[in-house]
């Protein structure tokens, strides 16, 4: 086993506080192995690149001889002699003949991937160690544009990325891979319950259209005021929540294989307000009953015995009003570190904080941020959005993508749009007075057919049709569920 060296910041061993972790012979070990064998860089070139080596010498030894693999050329102590002639560090350690020294130490090819993961994994422990100590320097200097709040995000950030460096391969991958991949998704959405590929809504007509809410995709979920954005979204979460099983997944990794693990930025409402919608759709108890306490005893024990249910729910809500955009990404990171994250909701878009002064540019800026939290975490980002007034003037009210409010990177960033729209909602508004016999009984009867029905219409969807899902929805309970057809059976598929 090679030993491990520390130095201090001068160069010298001993033990010192401001050791940084190196092996100067597991990184001698590799290069001899590369510039005898060329065929071992494909091999640990996922792992590690030039500045991972703690030796400045070393890791222009490397980059060279990366250079000219990658250009099918070869790469060994002659041929570098050449490039490396003039280098002052390599002289010191004795030039050309220093190549062919590590050539000629190289004890095996088959150690080369362990030698280069332990000169990854030392390399990360130095930039830790930078990282506190830039940490502990900005937090010294007491200046006004040193905001404590935003030196945690910043913080965070760094931290995240460095966890997540080496974690998943880069680049091209052939073409069996992908052919692989794509296998072992369809199978399981065969072998889930519904053929679903992504997280299940527990809506089953949005299912089909959508085949689940899928890693990376980020599902913009738009409509005018009191058409129920916020109760589908709660809906959703709660279904994806209650849902929730963890297992081994079919990649061989440890996760949700039911259900999921949900993150709700709720800007607009309060924790405790949002509790009590969900709380209300699980006990069947109307929300404005509960927030006035009129609740019969029968009523009370159905909504106690649903709070207690919902305490075992992976449901986790951040009221934080005008929150900026880094904060959410990084509040996000640090949920999927500590608990794990598999549904991430925003309710709504408009109020996320950017940084451009122009309003449509900061929207611009929350879309994409949203989009690439979606792609960095590889979970289903749903963002609920306000829709213009241009609606309220036409005849018909469903809504369009061009009515998406103040920027069209909403529609260019999302994956899939989806409008809330209860027509009933319209019609309610359009009664006639009583003495209009005719027009009475026309509009009751338009409302006998709208009633406790609500249209969830896809405006876009990058891998799948558009169309329009019909659900029910009980205003009483802000709840929308599965709208079972005339011609279906009472029992829905599942």
């Amino acid at each position: 086993m090679n030993e491990i060296t520390t130095f201090n910041a001068t160069g010298e061993t001993g033990d010192v506080t401001e050791a940084m972790p190196h092996s100067v012979e597991a990184e001698q070990q590799l290069l001899g192995a590369i510039l005898t064998n060329n065929d071992i860089y494909d091999r640990i070139a996922q792992i590690i690149n030039a500045k991972h080596f703690y030796d400045p010498v070393h890791a222009r030894i490397f980059e060279v001889a990366a250079a000219r693999i990658a250009r099918n050329n070869l790469a060994s102590p002659v041929t570098l002699k050449a490039f490396l002639a003039d280098d002052e560090g390599l002289k010191e350690l004795g030039g050309p003949a220093y190549l062919a020294k590590l050539a000629g130490a190289a004890v095996s090819s088959y150690a080369a991937r362990d030698y280069a993961q332990m000169i990854y994994d030392l390399a990360v422990r130095r930039e830790l160690m930078k990282l506190g100590r830039d940490i502990a320097d900005q937090a010294s200097r007491v200046a006004v544009e040193n905001d404590p709040k935003e030196q945690i995000v910043q913080a965070e950030q760094r931290l995240y990325k460095l966890s997540e460096q080496g974690q998943s391969e880069s680049g091209f991958v052939s073409f069996l891979k992908a052919v692989t991949d794509a296998v072992n998704v369809a199978n399981a959405a065969y072998q889930r319950e519904g053929g679903l590929a992504g997280v299940s809504t527990g809506l089953m007509d949005m299912d089909r259209k959508l085949g689940g809410l899928h890693p990376s995709d980020l599902l913009i979920l738009a409509g005018r005021p009191s058409m129920g954005k916020t109760s589908l979204a709660t809906n959703i979460a709660f279904n994806v929540a209650k849902a929730y099983k963890r297992g081994i997944k079919h990649d061989g990794t440890e996760g949700a294989i039911d259900g999921g693990v949900v993150g709700f930025y709720s800007l607009e409402m309060s924790a405790e307000q949002l509790a009590a919608r969900i709380l209300s759709e699980a006990a069947e108890v109307p929300s404005e009953q509960i927030r006035k306490g009129d609740m019969t005893e029968e009523e009370f024990r159905r909504f106690v015995e649903a709070a207690k249910q919902l305490e075992a729910c992976p449901l986790y809500i951040d009221d934080t009003p005008a929150l900026p955009i880094s904060q959410l990404a990084a509040r996000a990171r640090r949920l999927k570190r500590t608990h794990g994250l598999d549904l991430l909701i925003v309710d709504y878009l408009q109020l996320c904080r950017g940084t451009a002064d122009n309003r449509v540019q900061e929207i611009a800026e929350i879309s994409m941020g949203l989009k690439a939290v979606a792609k960095e975490l590889n979970i289903p980002v749903i963002a609920l959005s306000q829709l213009s007034r241009s609606v309220e003037s036409r005849d018909d009210k469903r809504p369009q993508l061009s009515d998406l409010r103040e920027s069209g990177s909403i529609e260019q960033d999302a994956d899939v749009v989806m409008f809330v729209f209860r027509e009933e909602y319209y019609v309610e508004r359009e009664k006639p007075s009583d003495d209009r016999l005719e027009e009475m009984a026309a509009w009751q009867q338009r409302m006998e057919r709208l009633h406790g029905k609500a249209e969830v219409i896809i405006g876009k969807q990058r891998h799948g049709p558009i169309g329009t899902v019909e659900l029910s929805f009980e205003g009483r309970f802000t709840r929308f569920g599965n709208l079972v057809k005339p011609w279906q059976n009472d029992q829905p598929d599942y």
